[in-house]
């Protein structure tokens, strides 16, 4: 898993069968406290919202943690850090 802040919703009227339901974010990814220019779209699991740092799973474990293994899912978003703020610095 890897950190992330999300930075926008994503709307799309249409899209693969497998995903229907499901709420699109992108995601700017943390490393080493800092936000990078790597982002990703991920499906949200947990009720994310604007400006919240999550936890963003990849691959097949995004899928299998999101129960979609026949989804064409890379990224999930599993957990929402409660304080952001005491582990990532300027990255909130």
């Amino acid at each position: 898993m890897q950190l992330g802040k999300v930075v926008q919703y994503v709307v799309a009227t249409k899209k693969n069968e497998k995903l229907t339901g499901c709420k699109l974010l992108v995601v700017q990814m943390i490393e080493n406290g800092q936000l990078t220019g790597r982002y990703a779209v991920a499906i949200d699991s947990v009720g994310a919202g604007e400006g919240e740092v999550v936890l963003v799973a990849f691959g097949s474990a995004a899928r299998i943690g999101t129960g979609r293994e026949s989804a064409p899912v890379d990224a999930a978003i599993v957990g929402i850090i409660d304080e952001p703020e005491s582990v990532l610095g300027d990255a909130t």
